[in-house]
């Protein structure tokens, strides 16, 4: 299935009132008020309104998958299974019944954390649907850059996001433009925090695809994990040095 592209090097705006964006595949030609619908995922994660999902994640888990996505009345969209066994560092978003939707797939070795997006459970470059990376190795906060697989020269990103899982706040924008397509917010109650859960209330703007920006968001997670763990081990090391100094 041939992908569908959206958005690219869009004009200033904010929010769902935000003017037409530019489209990647019409010669940059505005887009018409349908065509923004077109998804980058799949149509079927598309809405003409708002979407508002909740993005859970068990802090102690059991087996593979800590990640549930549901919508406001509780139905699961998404779950993602994340295999034990392998070389990389791997998430399979599942859909409702199980089917996998997309995988996302961590380079080995890579100074910006490169993660590369491919449909289903391929790894065909033919089925890659977009790649994240780190916009810079050495960052105060998180901001990731998105390029649609046809952006081959990356040269300008397609979508970027700002912000960290661990202090709930997260902005999706529109390449390099204001335009804003999904936010997200902590929303612990006294179930998520006597659980172990984080409970992240993500809202996704009219005509945005809801499975990109629920991989986006857990794709931020690992991002932020690692990079703690990597300061965490720093530390540690600073610390013991001293030690032996003294």
């Amino acid at each position: 299935m041939e992908q569908p592209y959206v958005y690219a090097y869009p004009q200033s705006g904010t929010g769902p009132s935000a003017p037409p964006l530019q489209g990647s595949d019409v010669a940059d030609e505005p887009l018409k008020g349908s065509d923004v619908a077109r998804a980058i995922v799949d149509q079927r994660f598309c809405a003409p309104y708002p979407v508002d999902i909740t993005i859970v994640r068990k802090m102690m888990k059991l087996k593979a998958g800590n990640f549930v996505i549901t919508d406001v009345n509780g139905d699961m969209l998404f779950k993602v299974k994340d295999p034990v066994f392998g070389l990389h560092d791997k998430r399979i978003l599942l859909d409702g019944s199980a089917s996998p939707v997309l995988n996302m797939r961590e380079k080995i070795v890579s100074l910006h954390q490169r993660w590369r997006v491919f449909r289903g459970v391929s790894k065909e470059q033919k089925d890659l649907l977009y790649t994240v990376k780190r916009s810079s190795m050495i960052q105060f906060e998180t901001k990731l850059d998105v390029f649609l697989s046809h952006n081959k020269e990356e040269e300008r990103c397609d979508f970027r996001v700002k912000g960290t899982w661990s202090q709930s706040s997260c902005v999706i924008y529109v390449g390099e433009s204001d335009t804003i397509v999904a936010e997200m917010n902590k929303n612990d109650t006294l179930q998520s925090v006597l659980f172990g859960k984080d409970n992240i209330s993500v809202t996704v703007y009219p005509n945005v695809d809801y499975a990109f920006i629920a991989s986006l968001i857990v794709i931020l997670y690992d991002v932020n994990r690692d990079t703690a763990a990597a300061f965490s081990a720093a530390s540690t090391g600073a610390s013991a040095a001293v030690t032996l100094m003294i």
